[in-house]
Parts: C-alpha cells; structure tokens; sequence
C-alpha cells in the first residue's frame, strides 16, 4: 500500500513565527506615525481689512481769530478857532425857530429862518446885552457867545412875532450838554436879532448857513466840547 507523504510541518513553524514578528512590527510602526489633521480653510481665520473710512489723523487746533480792532474814533476839530465868524448877508425873511442838539464832538445850535440865509455875527463877549436897549442879559456858564442875526423875528410888515417862546431865559433844554449851559432870549430890533449862548468854557466854534427845509434856511453854530 502505498502511504501519502505528508511535509513535516514542523519545520515551518519557525518561518510563521518570523511573519507574525514582521506583521507585528509593522502594525506597530504604523501606529506610531501621526494622523494628519485636515488643514484649515483660509477663510476659517478672520482677516483684517482696512476700513473704508479713513483714520482720523491728529489735528491741530484751529487757531481763534483775534477781533478785529475797533476802529478809532477820528479826532474831534480843532481848527475852528475862538476868533469872531460873520457873515454880512441881511434878509427881510423872519426867525421862525430855536433848537438844539447834541453831537459826539460838539453841541449844535440852530436858527430857522422862512426865506434866504441870514447874516450873522457871532463873538465872545463880556457880556450879551439885548436888542435896542443895551442891557445884559443874564446868563449860566464860564463864557458867553453873542449870537446876532441880520433877520428879525417878526413880520417887517405887520410887526407881528414870527418866533415866540415861554421863557425868554431858557429857549431850549440844554440840560445835560456838555458846552452847552443856556440858550437865552437877547432881543429883536430894526430887522436884527440877538440870542445869548452861555458856555461851560471859551472853546472854538464855528458858523455856516444852510439850505432848507423848503424855501427857507438856517443858521448853524457849533460849538467844541
């Protein structure tokens, strides 16, 4: 009878032996070597991006604009003089009229008259004295001008007043003037008359005729503070 040969198992155990050494290392090696991790997207970190509007930059304060300067007041006249003003001019138009005023370099006295410009002589004088009878006439103040126009102040044909008045010492309120001190009545003769202007002191003055209103005119005498 003829037996089947088998191999000697046996002797292969050594080489399953060295395979399953091999198989082991390198299930070991392999767990050793480190799992990559995915990646981040390059939109997973946020990006800083500079804004649309710009950063402020320092600056500077403005500077304030310094006031402008007053501009000075211009110099009050000085050129008028204390010296005598006449005008020898006469008319047969009346004196309708006294007033006065007050300006930032002198006080104004004004006579009306209801035709052409009169004439006038007006001085400083000891004393006003009045119309046709030569007394003084009283007057407040440190100096006086006499005030004399070549115009009456009532109707040549009717003798009627043209100008009238309540009190012949005070013509007009000057309370409060600064050269001003009393207007005062000095009388009206033989087509002229005379006004008494008392002053805080002897300053200069001056006199012109004006214009109007209307056909008439007036007679301007200001004097310096």
């Amino acid at each position: 009878m003829i037996q089947a040969h088998h191999p000697d198992l046996g002797g292969s155990r050594p080489f399953v032996r060295t395979l399953m050494v091999v198989a082991a290392v390198a299930m070991l090696l392999t767990s050793c070597v480190p799992t990559p991790t995915p990646s981040e997207t390059p939109g997973s970190t946020p990006t800083v991006t500079a804004s649309d509007t710009p950063a402020p930059s320092p600056t500077s304060a403005v500077p304030t604009a310094m006031p402008s300067p007053m501009p000075s007041p211009s110099a009050c006249p000085t050129e008028w003089g204390t010296s005598p003003k006449t005008e020898s001019a006469s008319t047969s138009a009346s004196i309708t009229g006294v007033r006065a005023g007050r300006h930032d370099c002198f006080d104004r006295l004004v006579i009306d008259v209801d035709g052409d410009p009169a004439g006038y002589d007006v001085r400083y004088v000891a004393a006003v004295t009045e119309e046709g009878r030569g007394e003084p006439v009283d007057l407040r103040g440190n100096a006086f001008l006499q005030v004399l126009l070549r115009a009456p102040a009532y109707d040549p044909e009717t003798g009627e007043a043209t100008y009238s008045f309540s009190d012949e010492a005070e013509l007009v309120n000057v309370n409060g003037f600064t050269s001003f001190r009393q207007v005062a009545w000095g009388g009206s003769f033989e087509g002229q008359t005379t006004f008494g202007l008392g002053l805080e002191a002897q300053l200069p003055f001056r006199v012109f005729m004006l214009e109007g209103p209307g056909n008439g005119s007036r007679v301007v005498i200001d004097v310096a503070h």
